[in-house]
């Protein structure tokens, strides 16, 4: 990812989402979250690059400006709380989209945010299915919201979203790992067994109880 066109397409994938340029200086190009306004994007040009200012827990803040040169505290912001990132071709695309997510995350209750921490609490050995997730998020009806969201999953170490399946235990086609076959063999490594591409939820499958529900 290298250009100001690319950054705000992916932010604008993320709900209630626009596009502004609140400065009367078309250099300065926001994405903010309705309701509230809040930017979590924000993309200029300094010194001949695309840069991006993004939001950012403390906790991670120092591992991307260790990791990358390009990552610098953010310009014009609060440092403790935003990251500079400079598109000079030096960080890998999924790095950056995981940097726009979080900054997303951070500037809002997202439902994306509830879906990936119910995801977590997935045992090893168990799976759940999107309409279980969506329950354990706070809202049953947004099983539609839980596949987006698996499918731009920003940490993949931390978010088993391998162990969500259908509602008859099947697999995803277009599982975000590499199809099926990546699902499948990440399950086994769990200990569960998948025949014909499915999985046994009556052996398998997770109890969803009160206490974990909007937990």
């Amino acid at each position: 990812m290298k250009t100001r066109e690319e950054a705000l397409a992916y932010g604008l994938t993320f709900a209630y989402t626009y596009q502004e340029a609140p400065f009367h200086d078309p250099n300065w190009q926001l994405i903010r979250v309705k309701p509230s306004k809040k930017a979590f994007l924000w993309t200029y040009e300094k010194d001949g690059y695309i840069c991006l200012n993004l939001k950012c827990d403390p906790e991670w803040r120092d591992f991307w400006r260790n990791t990358y040169a390009a990552v610098q505290p953010g310009y014009h912001q609060n440092k403790e709380h935003w990251n500079t990132v400079i598109l000079d071709g030096s960080i890998p695309d999924e790095d950056i989209k995981r940097m726009i997510a979080e900054s997303y995350d951070l500037v809002t209750d997202s439902p994306t945010k509830r879906i990936y921490e119910a995801v977590k609490r997935i045992p090893k050995g168990k799976v759940a299915t999107y309409a279980q997730v969506a329950a354990m998020a706070g809202n049953p009806k947004m099983c539609r919201a839980v596949g987006n969201a698996l499918h731009k999953n920003p940490d993949f170490e931390n978010i088993p979203c391998y162990r969500v399946v259908n509602s008859r235990g099947e697999l995803a086609g277009e599982y975000v790992f590499g199809g099926a076959w990546a699902q499948k063999e990440l399950l086994e490594a769990d200990g569960i067994e998948v025949i014909d591409g499915r999985v046994d939820l009556r052996i398998y499958g997770v109890e969803i109880g009160e206490d974990n529900v909007n937990k």
